[in-house]
């Protein structure tokens, strides 16, 4: 077990920065190890870097649970879940080596095995944060059932640093799936949708679930009988060299080896093809589909919208522009009331997640 002091010198250090931000009148934009500085809208501001806020503050393996402060580097923690057998189910994408705990749960981004484990948000236990007022706050704990009314800890997963700084967040984790195995069955698009929705309502073990190229890529883990019964079951071709979860999840595949901007599509699971021009990669059986294209954005929101979903501009294009999918009118007001509840004079990360925000 892991137990180190929680207060720092460097939480003082950065509360005195918002303060001073405060006073000036100067935006800030948050700074952890660098990884994701390319998602969101491109902003300026005072950098406010966390880097020297890290550390694993306690970690309890029989319990499930590891907090630590927001600049810990991401390897450390998972290193420190490895030797226990355990790890962050969402799987988390990296972008670079020093990617930190804080740029995990503000970014929001899980890898493959989200659909079956969750995502980042729904393993947010509790966090300690400042916010725009300069002011230390607490929200959750370290067991999953600790607060009555709204969980705010977890709306911190996604903000992209616009409602706080982040210090401290504790999370809950998983042990490591004692046995996987990867197959490939040939099939179109057409085809690997439908098969999706069906696994999707049955007991398979799955845990990662791609299509690409003309084939599809299962990943299965759990305990061995089960997962050898559901290779029995399913077919196809043991793949293990024929893929790289990895690649997939830091995207580093051929697929995204474009020019092109790269989309992010969340739609329904069952969704059919989209009559958009460009190359795509069926991920989380279905409902995650990423998009190389040269289509305007309008075009790309309005067939992803008409079928429920949302784009997001993951990677490359326009960074001043619409970044994410225009919220509707209701939405945005929820938007704007939890910024000024959270960060009232608008200094954290302005314009980061939209023009307006």
């Amino acid at each position: 077990m892991v137990d180190t002091l929680e207060s720092t010198d460097q939480t003082i250090v950065l509360q005195d920065q918002v303060k001073e931000a405060l006073v000036s009148k100067t935006p800030l934009v948050i700074q952890g190890g660098g990884s994701k500085h390319f998602y969101g809208r491109a902003i300026e501001g005072a950098p406010l870097s966390t880097s020297g806020h890290k550390g694993i503050i306690r970690y309890q393996p029989t319990e499930l649970v590891i907090t630590a402060r927001a600049g810990t580097l991401l390897s450390e923690i998972e290193a420190q879940l490895a030797e226990n057998h355990q790890v962050l189910p969402f799987d988390p994408p990296y972008f670079g080596k020093h990617a930190t705990l804080g740029g995990m749960v503000a970014s929001g981004l899980s890898g493959p095995q989200r659909p079956w484990s969750g995502a980042v948000r729904d393993m947010v236990l509790g966090c300690r944060v400042i916010n725009g007022s300069g002011e230390i706050l607490r929200f959750g704990g370290e067991v999953m059932k600790n607060v009555a009314g709204y969980d705010i800890s977890r709306l911190m997963s996604g903000a992209l640093g616009t409602l706080g700084l982040l210090l401290d967040i504790s999370l809950k984790v998983q042990p490591k799936p004692a046995f996987e195995r990867t197959l490939i069955l040939p099939a179109s698009t057409a085809e690997s949708l439908i098969k999706f929705n069906q696994w999707r309502a049955s007991l398979l073990p799955l845990s990662a679930a791609v299509h690409y190229d003309g084939a599809i890529y299962l990943r299965l883990s759990g305990n061995p009988a089960a997962v050898e019964q559901a290779c029995s079951q399913l077919g196809g071709a043991a793949a293990e060299d024929a893929i790289c979860w990895t690649a997939i999840r830091e995207h580093k595949h051929a697929f995204f080896d474009q020019e092109a901007p790269l989309w992010r599509l969340s739609v329904p699971p069952a969704t059919p093809c989209l009559e958009l021009a460009g190359s795509t990669f069926i991920d989380w059986a279905g409902a995650q589909r990423w998009l190389c294209s040269d289509v305007p954005a309008t075009r790309i929101r309005e067939a992803v919208g008409r079928v429920g979903g949302h784009a997001t501009l993951f990677r490359g294009g326009d960074r001043l522009g619409e970044i994410f999918h225009p919220p509707s009118q209701g939405v945005w007001q929820l938007h704007q009331r939890i910024k000024k509840a959270f960060d009232p004079n608008g200094i954290f990360n302005p314009g980061r997640l939209y023009p307006a925000l």
